[in-house]
């Protein structure tokens, strides 16, 4: 299983990584309809893998506005909006847990935009589920401003993501306390990930099937 921002900016070099030694088969786009109908995959799309749209937002009714992609740039809630994405988000973060757990799909990536927070969220789900401590989750998180310039950079030159604020600042920002108030908040209120996803329709040989897919040992 593998995480990313958006790959519609990938090589030929990278098709063949993707396709060669990790084996990719499958793909779950995070992205809205309006992100992917403008910005697209680029070389990713003519790959021979299985590509599925399972948009997270706020709302199920929500569309892309401008400003769902560069909220305020200094003034950014991010724990109130991951659990914002969770709440509006259910059903397809349930299907994106399906097939992550389902071995046939297996070499399987998913990714958003800049792999921070839609791409986070369900991350921190999978490993919420699967008994991994807030503290790691968080820790985990946290690897992501490793790439954030780079990332920011990349997202500058497409049109949807125009205008963000420098890297470690407003949406951009990644703070391992921010993760731990969202998980702190889903223990909270459903008593973690596992019975979050049993509530929205997940069942028990599925999430035996993600545990046996995600921990060793």
């Amino acid at each position: 299983m593998l995480r990313s921002s958006t790959l519609q900016q990938a090589t030929e070099s990278d098709a063949a990584l993707l396709l060669g030694s990790l084996g990719l088969r499958t793909l779950i786009d995070l992205r809205l309809p309006d992100e992917v109908a403008r910005e697209g995959y680029g070389l990713i799309g003519t790959l021979p893998i299985d590509t599925v749209n399972l948009p997270i937002r706020r709302s199920p009714r929500s569309s892309l506005a401008a400003r769902d992609l560069v909220p305020d740039k200094t003034r950014v809630d991010l724990a109130e909006l991951y659990g914002a994405l969770l709440a509006g988000s259910a059903a397809e973060i349930v299907a994106a847990v399906r097939l992550i757990a389902d071995p046939a799909r297996r070499t399987l990536l998913f990714h958003c935009a800049a792999g921070k927070d839609r791409t986070g969220v369900l991350a921190a789900v999978l490993l919420d589920a699967v008994g991994v401590a807030p503290e790691v989750i968080a820790a985990d998180y946290a690897l992501t401003n490793e790439r954030m310039a780079r990332v920011r950079d990349r997202l500058d030159a497409l049109g949807s993501y125009t205008g963000l604020p420098p890297a470690d600042t407003g949406i951009l920002a990644v703070d391992p306390a921010v993760m731990l108030t969202f998980l702190g908040e889903l223990h909270r209120e459903h008593g973690g990930a596992a019975p979050w996803l049993r509530a929205h329709g997940l069942t028990m040989a599925q999430l035996d099937l993600l545990r046996r897919a995600l921990v060793t040992g």
